[in-house]
């Protein structure tokens, strides 16, 4: 009997974990859309999830009446046996060719809808998918992110989606469903986000070491936030003082030049652009809040972070790498 309070606080517990697990609004949800596209497939699957509710409820109770209907009695005598019912026969063929039928007819007219033409007003986007990263283009406004991707409020976006080394695999579920990013391939997904917020995204196709700490975060905000920001991003970054001088002497003199581009200074394009770099909220594709102490740590040893991270340990001694880190986080 002692056992029982424990075994009890331990069922409690778990139920209360199992409940929190249920919330319908966190931040990778898929029942609380963001964009005209998320809407179209949860509507998909609300016919799909009545469907299914009423197909569950004709089998148990048409069970139900079987077990009592036909349950052993002592010295009943043996039911008369059937063998071969016409109209049984034909409603469970038909039934179920209607059920696919009401769900086929909105699925399909989705699928088309999500290989349609953008508008032509839409705002054309490439995301490329690489190990273990995003990099988003805008071709239209000149300007290049990874990671983090801002859209406007109530314009029509066209993302085309592309995959320069592995398959990845593009989902942010609040504002659609998923699609493949492929080598050699071009995808597309449009999309209309029409509620401002923080949308947080992941690849979902198993990529390598890293494919768990492949995230990306999705910015939507009113048109005239939007247009800020990316004057901002064109923005041509002040020369840096102080430390942050000392920080950009490092960065041309190190390894960082020949994979990143930071505008004015370098063109690498193996790794991140870094030209407005501090105004990230996230480092490593969503791996760490921006902040000094872990870009430090990053610098200094990334590999121990993100394990198989293609950005080598550049030796730097804590000093240099907060001097780095300092001019890094002043590119906004």
């Amino acid at each position: 009997m002692r056992g029982h309070p424990p075994s009890r606080a331990r069922f409690a517990l778990a139920a209360v974990a199992a409940a929190g697990g249920c919330a319908w609004d966190g931040p990778m949800t898929t029942v609380v859309p963001g964009s005209d596209f998320a809407r179209e497939i949860l509507h998909v699957y609300g016919i799909i999830t009545w469907a299914s509710v009423g197909i569950a409820l004709v089998v148990f109770v048409g069970l139900a009446w079987v077990l009592l209907r036909f349950r052993e009695k002592p010295g009943g005598a043996l039911p008369v046996q059937t063998r071969g019912h016409t109209l049984l026969e034909l409603a469970w063929t038909i039934a179920p060719a209607l059920v696919l039928l009401v769900i086929a007819i909105p699925t399909i007219q989705v699928i088309f809808r999500t290989q349609a033409s953008p508008a032509p007003q839409a705002l054309h986007v490439t995301v490329l998918g690489r190990q273990w990263w995003w990099e988003f283009r805008y071709p239209a406004l000149g300007v290049v992110t990874a990671n983090e991707l801002h859209l406007p409020a109530g314009r029509p976006v066209a993302l085309t989606l592309e995959g320069p080394d592995v398959i990845h695999s593009f989902w942010v579920p609040r504002l659609g469903g998923k699609r493949d990013v492929v080598p050699g391939r071009l995808n597309r997904l449009t999309l209309l986000p029409d509620t401002p917020g923080e949308y947080w995204g992941q690849c979902a196709e198993f990529c390598g070491v890293s494919h768990a700490n492949m995230g990306l975060r999705v910015v939507v905000e009113a048109p005239d936030a939007f247009e800020r920001w990316v004057a901002a991003q064109r923005a041509t970054p002040a020369e840096p003082a102080g430390a942050a001088a000392e920080g950009k002497a490092i960065y041309a003199r190190s390894a960082c030049v020949g994979c990143h581009t930071i505008r004015g200074v370098s063109a690498g394009v193996l790794g991140p652009d870094l030209t407005t770099f501090g105004s990230r909220r996230m480092l490593g594709a969503g791996l760490l809040p921006n902040t000094p102490d872990a870009l430090v740590a990053w610098l200094k040893d990334p590999a121990a972070i993100k394990p198989g991270v293609k950005m080598p340990a550049l030796g730097l001694r804590d000093a240099e790498a907060r001097a780095l880190a300092t001019y890094l986080l002043g590119l906004k």
